[in-house]
């Protein structure tokens, strides 16, 4: 998909861990309390650094992935790595790279982390819910939605996206609460050249970033797109972009900026529902 304009930056690549104890999922289950066992490899046991707001748990278990796995019900992965392996891709900006999972309509998958290389992470084939679903490195994206009409993300974060963090392809509501992301282009996109081009909502709830980044949501205005914001937090840079427009297209052209800020129509929040650190 397309890349929107977005400042020189660096690609970080962090692997940041914490315990899953006492995380809550929106369904009301408690993720796994337990450390990683002591012959774990070391990436995967390493403490959580200090500064980021992208606490990625303590793996319990690695799984190499060398071919794309399909979720087709309810999936808890309870608290393993998926590393994606040479057959997925690279973790570049590569359009020929392969999902590590492949969530259906109605499923839910949650409580995983996607190793690096990330490759093209999740890709979400209509409805469905990524539950407390973390992403060591993105690679193309970290999450691409399409097919459906309403999708949720509910906790995790991601680090790391040198473009996009969420792909947002499919018509309908992108909700996304208690999300939190480090180092990234633009943390959700609302496509802005794919062949079919519905109205697209982007719904932003509890939702920390973390510099450097250089926007939060970029929606079509001509599309009739909207991106509402609350309870947002910015920290360590005030100039970051909280919402882009851009004049879409179905023909594959990189997209025009139209303008960015609060516009009461496509772009939805007052300066008191972002808070900065």
């Amino acid at each position: 998909m397309e890349s929107p304009h977005r400042k020189t930056r660096r690609r970080g690549r962090l692997l940041l861990a914490a315990a899953f104890a006492g995380v809550l999922t929106a369904g009301g289950v408690t993720a796994l309390a337990n450390a990683a066992p002591a012959d774990q490899p070391a990436a995967a046991s390493e403490a959580a650094r200090t500064g980021s707001v992208v606490e990625i748990p303590t793996a319990t278990a690695d799984e190499v992935v060398e071919e794309t796995i399909e979720i087709t019900e309810d999936f808890d992965g309870g608290g393993t790595r998926y590393i994606p392996g040479d057959g997925l891709g690279g973790g570049d900006q590569g359009e020929d790279q392969e999902a590590v999972f492949e969530v259906s309509d109605g499923a839910t998958l949650s409580n995983v982390i996607i190793g690096s290389p990330g490759a093209d992470g999740i890709h979400c084939e209509g409805d469905c819910t990524l539950e407390n679903v973390y992403w060591e490195d993105v690679g193309e994206d970290a999450a691409t939605f399409r097919n459906g009409s309403t999708y949720n993300v509910v906790g995790g974060g991601a680090v790391g996206a040198e473009d996009k963090v969420l792909q947002f392809n499919g018509g309908g509501t992108l909700n996304i609460s208690g999300f939190a992301a480090e180092d990234f282009g633009t943390m959700v996109r609302s496509c802005g050249n794919c062949d079919e081009m519905p109205q697209r909502n982007i719904v932003l709830d509890g939702v920390t970033v973390t510099a450097p980044g250089n926007t939060i949501a970029g929606i079509n205005e001509n599309y009739g797109d909207t991106a509402t914001f609350n309870n947002i937090t910015i920290v360590g840079d005030d100039e970051m972009t909280v919402c882009q427009r851009y004049i879409g297209n179905d023909s594959g052209d990189e997209p025009e900026e139209s303008g960015s800020g609060p516009d009461g129509t496509h772009c939805l929040y007052d300066e008191s529902d972002i808070s900065y650190q």
